[in-house]
């Protein structure tokens, strides 16, 4: 039987209580340093050679799916009434509004060094150490609203740009397209400020510190972010019917993409899944 994933908004005390203690045992016992760790490692620009799946490529909706599915199934194994609650960034805008609270996320890092210091994953509880990091920060971190420098959080009318797009993807499947879901959702673009990042990059953005770089993961808010990014996808296909993840076929060798993106029946590395295999999950879980 499907599971259901709810809007944090909605959870009672239990269930949050629930989901911080089950969060907090896949940390004590490692494994959710190895998602950090699998992020880090397929985090691959479109100035990099070689294969890209988790960003900048049609796949970051599929791969960011397998990789939700994989912590929610370690959540599980914890506590089977678990699963991940998404945030809605379009409504829930305010740095202390949820899940910014103490008996969830916690709230803002601290002036001085952007160190959070409430809630559960707070450092000074022992629960909560950063191991995988491109710095050398031990203790997680935010900027919620960016105070030196103030961004702003998508809107609904930001969201509604990208869910109108009918097509899913376009050549040259990177994070240079103007057209497509896809990249209207990942929120690549040009310019400053709100021009430069929009949807999934200025949420990332917004929330600030570790969230920034490729070892976002860091913070459980990831999770919540992403889950909602795939509501979104699960929304433009019930708008869009009979909308399919594109490329359908691989770039061509005279393509510069060649080799560079999955295509719709190639395997998503790290997995044995294919990005066609994951457009319908309907029978795994669905949203509230």
């Amino acid at each position: 039987m499907a599971y259901t994933r709810k809007d944090v908004s909605t959870l009672t005390a239990t269930e949050k209580r629930r989901f911080v203690k089950a969060m907090l045992e896949v940390k004590r016992r490692g494994e959710y340093d190895e998602f950090v760790r699998t992020h880090i490692e397929y985090y691959v620009s479109d100035g990099d050679d070689g294969l890209r799946t988790a960003h900048m490529a049609p796949s970051f909706l599929p791969w960011h799916r397998q990789f939700l599915l994989d912590l929610e199934r370690a959540l599980r194994r914890v506590d089977s009434s678990v699963t991940v609650p998404y945030w809605d960034w379009t409504r829930d805008r305010t740095a202390t509004s949820t899940p910014w609270t103490a008996d969830l996320l916690g709230g803002n890092g601290r002036r001085s060094d952007r160190r959070v210091t409430t809630g559960p994953f707070a450092y000074a509880t022992g629960n909560w150490t950063i191991k995988e990091n491109i710095t050398d920060e031990k203790f997680l971190t935010r900027d919620l609203g960016r105070a030196a420098d103030p961004i702003a959080l998508p809107t609904k009318g930001d969201l509604e740009g990208a869910l109108a797009d009918p097509v899913y993807d376009v050549s040259p499947w990177d994070s240079t397209v103007n057209r497509g879901f896809r990249n209207r959702l990942e929120g690549w673009g040009s310019g400053r400020g709100s021009a430069a990042w929009r949807n999934h990059n200025r949420v990332h953005r917004w929330v600030g510190g570790i969230m920034v770089s490729g070892a976002s993961v860091n913070d459980p808010v990831f999770w919540m972010h992403h889950a909602f990014v795939d509501l979104c996808w699960y929304r433009w296909q019930r708008r869009h019917a009979g909308a399919r993840y594109l490329p359908a076929t691989p770039p061509g060798p005279a393509d510069e993409q060649h080799e560079r993106v999955v295509a719709r029946d190639e395997k998503l590395p790290p997995w044995d899944v294919t990005p066609g295999r994951l457009e319908d999950v309907s029978a795994i879980y669905r949203y509230a």
